[in-house]
Order: structure tokens, then sequence, then C-alpha cells
């Protein structure tokens, strides 16, 4: 595996993530669970997924 491919396998699970933590995020608030550490990890990680993205989009 190239960098390339290695940066661009990374990016993909970066995204696949941030998916999947928007989805828990979404059915935590549902669930009431805003004050929990679990949902603060995930809102955390989010802020830090959408810098990276949009870091990397603009790098185009």
């Amino acid at each position: 595996m190239d960098r390339l491919e290695a940066f661009e396998k990374m990016l993909a699970d970066i995204q696949k993530q941030a998916d999947y933590e928007k989805e828990r995020l979404k059915i935590m608030k549902e669930e009431g669970k805003e004050k929990t550490a679990t949902y603060r990890q995930y809102l955390g990680n989010r802020i830090m997924y959408r810098f990276f993205l949009i870091s990397i989009n603009n790098m185009d």
C-alpha cells in the first residue's frame, strides 16, 4: 500500500466514524443523554473530525 492509498483509507475511515458518531449523537440526544461522558466525547470528536475534513477539502 502506498502513501496515497493509506491516506485515502484513513480519510474513508474518519468519514465513516464521523457519520457513526453523528448518528449516535442524534440518538443519545433523543434519549436525553446530553450530559453523559460518551455524548460529550462524541461531540468533541465531531468537532475534531469536522475540522480535519474541512482542512482536507481545502487542500484541493
